[in-house]
């Protein structure tokens, strides 16, 4: 058969009681599973066994059988894993139901490519030698995870890695990040993919071997980096107001007045409000309603001296400019310079803040507000209380080789801020899986995470990626809670922010390029001797 290895066994011929799992529907449910393996479920292993069952069945597929795996897998993946795209299309877009399901269908088979074409490398240069094979299995799918992750802005929700935010590849985190992770999870399940298949016990044994000693060198691995920069007092505001009404003129006095409310009632030293919990510009509100929320933060009783301020989300600019989504400072002395501090997002989401070209048709059918916005430019963290806080703006923590150099050198920031807005995706899957990627970044930067969101998961993750306080989803409220600032730099911090994601792509490329030459002489006809 065409592209198996001299001597391979065949998997479709294979008589083996696992020969099932190397057919489209096992493969399809595979990457069901997987999507299965992230927060709330956090089911660590059951990432590994999904993904060891795509490596089983593309170990000996031809090159068109392994390209057709990878992208069931990828499709049933990334459709169970973000569905939710489908309420902000229909619900709240307007879109037909068929018509939003077909979309999110197309964009998990259009991701989808990135691992057809992935599994297809593999196929056609497989080598027969097993050790080197499972590295070259990890590196192809490592290529796909990196080409979603920059290709086209980047979606890379739900990567592998983040399924790993606990368990036991967690400890590498700090060392070689999320896409890291990637890497190694697929090392394990190429490992785990032998003992499916009718191997010698000797071929199935040495590279599990190997890898399980990676798996536990992490423990013996040093893991602390950071140290303790004292502890802050916050409160983070959940507002809990439904999407359709966030931007409806006529309840905007009612949610100003409830914001109004929640600052009085707040009792931290900081507190963060949700992305654009002001949906409008300073100039567009009421004459002193800006003043007004600033006398909310007067000092507490029994802290006279000690000064408060507000992180509020809020959009910065004009029609001609372009609007910013805004986090702007709002010390209680109003002749405090942190006044004029202010970070706006830079990471954009395609179709929801930033149109392609050609697409406007479709943002104007959905009817997004503000759907087209200009990139804030600021990257500084704030001077507050003893600590430099780095706001993050929605999705933009899912990008940690954009934030990393924020979290070395002597002005990094010792706690990360993210303030979002979820509601326009529902309840189930996203919350969860968006608090773990802040997760993984205080994994990865030894840093916690502190987050004020409108309809959840407002919480606060320590630099160890656990969770230490939340608010329950859909609810109004306001999270008191305490959080210790770090300062230092991750092995992962110091090598992303000196060099981005190159290490990985190019050690990623060394084993596909050193499989090619091999793979080349094997396919090429011996020459007759003289």
């Amino acid at each position: 058969m065409r592209g198996l290895a001299p001597g391979a066994i065949d998997p479709l011929r294979d008589s083996t009681r696992w020969r099932w799992l190397a057919s489209a529907p096992a493969v399809l449910l595979a990457g069901v599973a997987q999507a299965m393996s992230f927060s709330p479920f956090e089911a660590w292993w059951l990432q590994l066994l999904a993904l060891g069952v795509l490596a089983h069945a593309t170990a000996h597929a031809t090159v068109r059988r392994a390209a057709l795996m990878g992208w069931l897998f990828a499709v049933g993946w990334l459709v169970a894993g973000f569905w939710w795209l489908y309420i902000s299309m229909h619900h709240y877009g307007g879109l037909h139901p068929l018509l939003a399901g077909a979309a999110v269908l197309v964009l998990a088979a259009l991701l989808g490519l990135y691992y057809a074409g992935a599994m297809a490398l593999w196929a056609g240069l497989r080598t027969g030698r097993s050790g080197w094979d499972i590295a070259l299995w990890s590196a192809c799918w490592l290529l796909a995870e990196l080409a979603r992750a920059v290709v086209f802005t980047g979606f890379p929700w739900i990567a592998s890695g983040y399924a790993h935010t606990v368990g036991p590849l967690a400890a590498w985190a700090p060392w070689i990040g999320v896409y890291g992770l990637c890497a190694l999870a697929a090392l394990v399940a190429a490992a785990i993919a032998p003992w499916l298949r009718a191997m010698p016990l000797r071929q199935r044994a040495m590279p599990t071997g190997v890898v399980a000693a990676l798996v536990l060198l992490a423990q013996a691995l040093p893991g602390e980096f950071t140290r303790s920069t004292g502890v802050l007092e916050v409160s983070l505001l959940q507002p809990n107001i439904a999407q359709e009404l966030k931007f409806d003129p006529a309840r905007l006095e009612s949610q100003l007045v409830g914001l109004m409310r929640q600052l009085a009632a707040a009792r931290g030293t900081l507190v963060v409000t949700p992305e654009s919990v002001v949906p409008l510009t300073r100039s567009q509100l009421s004459e002193g309603y800006w003043e007004s929320l600033r006398e909310q933060l007067r000092p507490l009783p029994g802290h006279a001296d000690t000064p408060r301020a507000a992180l509020i989300g809020i959009f910065v600019g004009n029609d001609e400019t372009g609007f910013v989504n805004s986090t702007l400072a709002l010390p209680s002395d109003p002749s405090d310079a942190r006044g004029e501090y202010r970070y706006g997002k830079r990471h954009l989401l395609p179709f929801g803040e930033i149109i392609p070209p050609g697409f406007h048709w479709f943002v104007t059918l959905m009817g997004i507000p503000l759907a087209d916005q200009a990139r804030g430019q600021t990257t500084v963290a704030l001077d507050f209380a003893g600590q430099r806080l780095r706001p993050l703006v929605c999705y933009e923590d899912l990008f940690g080789e954009e934030i990393a150099s924020s979290a070395v050198g002597d002005q990094a920031a010792t706690v990360f801020v993210n303030v979002s807005n979820l509601a326009w995706f529902g309840r189930l899957l996203v919350q969860d899986q968006h608090l773990q990627f802040s997760q993984m970044r205080a994994l990865e930067f030894q840093r916690p995470f502190i987050r004020s969101t409108n309809t959840g998961a407002t919480s606060v993750v320590d630099h160890r990626g656990r969770i230490t306080a939340r608010l329950p989803p859909l609810t109004e409220g306001i999270l008191e809670a305490s959080v210790e600032g770090r300062t230092g730099s991750t092995p992962y911090a110091r090598w992303l922010a000196a060099c981005g994601l190159w290490p990985l792509l190019g050690g990623a490329l060394a084993i596909v390029a050193g499989s090619a030459w091999p793979a080349r002489r094997a396919r090429s006809p011996a020459r007759p001797r003289p």
